[in-house]
């Protein structure tokens, strides 16, 4: 049986019927980018994701990466495809083309990097990296050092990293205690350890420049103290070839519950008194150049949620069309009952129903998000720009929490519908469940996310982009309810989307109340039900956009549509209702959380 990775007919019409990305080529900053180079470009991802990526997942996992003698080595298998995938100008998606980059909207990357994480997670942890480091140094470098470092990153020549954990400082990063030591030439000595550094060390390039965040000595303790450094693994000679080693090792590697592919080191800076790096940006401003990489991190991670999610409902649906087990319910009473593929027993088509819910809004979702990078960059005025932004920061954090959360859920799902041999390892979901897990914990556990959206996001610009995210919603109820078969579900979304506003207040004034830590010990849940509510809105305008296309549309595509809003009724019938009710508990506060007693827990 085939493994799979995402539905290419829902990409299309979330890129073209929903979102219309091709009227971006409107503008001539993605004049080149019309419906047929965004078609082209979505076919050779897919091709190299289905001929190149896919056929290393398996092997990637089992065989792992090795320490050995000071060395790191990842699966064999890695190095064709890493060597194509630069080749093909992927890494640099949405950059500028005057630094190595494609200029594509990031909208299309999106649909991209879903069907790259769906074929191999951890493969495509190594290029993605690799372009955070190098948009560091597009964003914050000298012209000296975008001139040594980024056309080396962006073509893959050199990988790059993120260096922010260390062992006393997982989430507190500003407990650190890399130091840095300004020497005469303006470099500095770097001294310090770090932990759960993915693609850390390895094999498939000449050179990795780490982005290290260190404390300058004598600078301020926590985070206003930190200042961001450029370690590369081997010294950059003048004429830019390589040197001697820059006193950078990789301890160990961590032996995980997934990501095996992906070599998630331990690295010493400096224990032989000979590492040096360059100060990236303003001293003292480490975390705030480290912050505006976030959003396109989390965003990534959210995609990883997403990749590996579609993968494992697509394997789901063609193994339920195929597996033949039992007789249909109607007919198991009969003398001799016909046994019937598994997709026609309701407990398996509830699930892949519920697996298609969160796909596909988990994908309208994250494409929009994308979107909005690109209307920002197309923008006619100041207040629109500040729109997309404001939407852009308060979506962020739902995206990669929610994405990551129901990711999982649904690759948890993909395993129940194979059954016994879901479980096992010569089929594919049981890797991808495994995989995904991560996507929860890093970038910002997703407990912080929720933080961010309840102490940062929600009173952001005095609640505009929160108000702003309920009038997109609202203008599509509107326009589900001059539509008769959407009417109904549009007034029961209506009451959802009041019931949020509601809820984000009460939140909101509880968080700077005295009954803060109450607010806070369910910003998680607050998170969650902002996540339903938000795909229960884009469900509804996939449906609006179906509902317009059934009548004039050929056979196989008027199911399609059929599907669109079948699947958002769904969603409002299932998973809206318990949604409101959470909601209306939020409301009410839950006190017994931080009244238990820590002596309580086992």
């Amino acid at each position: 049986m085939a493994q799979l990775i995402a539905d290419r007919r829902d990409q299309d019409f979330v890129l073209h019927e929903v979102l219309k990305v091709a009227d971006l080529s409107k503008n001539e900053i993605f004049e080149d980018f019309n419906k047929k180079t965004v078609d082209m470009v979505i076919a050779e991802a897919r091709n190299i994701a289905v001929k190149e990526l896919l056929p290393t997942e398996k092997e990637g996992d089992q065989q792992g990466c090795v320490l050995e003698k000071g060395k790191v080595t990842v699966p064999e298998c890695f190095h064709k495809p890493f060597k194509l995938f630069c080749e093909g100008e992927w890494i640099a998606m949405c950059d500028d083309p005057d630094f190595g980059g494609q200029g594509m909207p990031r909208s299309v990357a999106i649909a991209a990097g879903e069907m790259f994480a769906g074929a191999n997670c951890a493969f495509m942890m190594y290029p993605g990296l690799t372009h955070g480091a190098g948009k560091l140094v597009e964003e914050f470098g000298t012209d000296q050092q975008k001139e040594k470092y980024l056309a080396n990153l962006y073509s893959g020549k050199w990988a790059g990293t993120m260096c922010l954990t260390e062992p006393e400082a997982g989430s507190d990063v500003g407990a650190l205690t890399t130091s840095a030591k300004l020497n005469k030439d303006g470099t500095y000595s770097i001294t310090g350890n770090k932990i759960f550094i993915s693609g850390g060390d390895h094999d498939l390039t000449e050179n990795i420049i780490h982005p290290v965040l260190a404390r300058i000595e004598g600078e301020p303790a926590g985070t206003r103290g930190i200042s961001l450094f450029l370690v590369p693994k081997y010294q950059i000679n003048k004429d830019g070839s390589i040197g001697e080693s820059n006193d950078v090792e990789c301890t160990g590697i961590e032996e995980k519950m997934g990501i095996h592919g992906n070599s998630t080191a331990s690295l010493s800076f400096g224990s032989k008194g000979k590492c040096t790096g360059e100060l990236l940006g303003e001293k003292n401003k480490g975390m705030k150049a480290m912050f505006v990489m976030m959003n396109e991190a989390r965003l990534g991670v959210a995609m990883q949620g997403l990749g590996l999610a579609s993968a494992s409902y697509v394997n789901a649906v063609n193994y339920a069309k195929e597996r033949v087990q039992g007789a249909d319910l109607l007919s198991m009473f009969d003398k001799n009952p016909k046994s019937v593929t598994i997709i026609n027993h309701p407990d398996v088509k509830r699930q892949l129903v519920s697996m298609k819910a969160y796909v596909d809004g988990m994908r309208i979702l994250l494409y929009f998000t994308g979107l909005l990078f690109d209307k920002v960059k197309t923008a006619e005025t100041e207040e629109e720009k500040e729109k997309y932004s404001g939407l852009i920061e308060l979506l962020i954090p739902v995206a990669k929490a929610y994405c990551t959360d129901k990711g999982f859920e649904v690759c948890t799902q993909g395993i129940q519908v194979y059954g016994g041999y879901g479980f096992i390892q010569e089929y594919p979901q049981e890797q991808l469940l495994r995989d995904c897990k991560i996507a929860s914990i890093y970038e910002g556990t997703n407990g912080i996310q929720a933080m961010d959206l309840l102490g940062r996001k929600l009173g952001l610009k005095k609640g505009k982009p929160f108000m702003d995210l309920l009038g997109e919603m609202n203008k599509t109820t509107a326009e589900a309810k001059e539509i008769s078969i959407l009417k109904d579900m549009a007034e029961r979304f209506e009451k959802a989307v009041h019931l949020l506003g509601e809820t984000a207040m009460h939140m909101g004034m509880t968080a700077m109340s005295e009954k803060v830590l109450d607010a806070f010990a369910m910003a998680h849940p607050f998170l969650n039900v902002t996540g339903d509510v938000c795909l229960a809105w884009l469900e509804l305008w996939r449906a609006v956009v179906a509902a317009s296309k059934i009548e004039k549309a050929k056979k196989k595509d008027k199911v399609f549509y059929q599907g669109q809003i079948k699947t958002a009724e769904y969603f409002m019938d299932f998973v809206i209702p318990s949604t409101m009710a959470e909601m209306e508990t939020l409301k009410k506060n839950v006190p017994s959380i931080m009244e238990m007693p820590d002596g309580a827990f086992a």
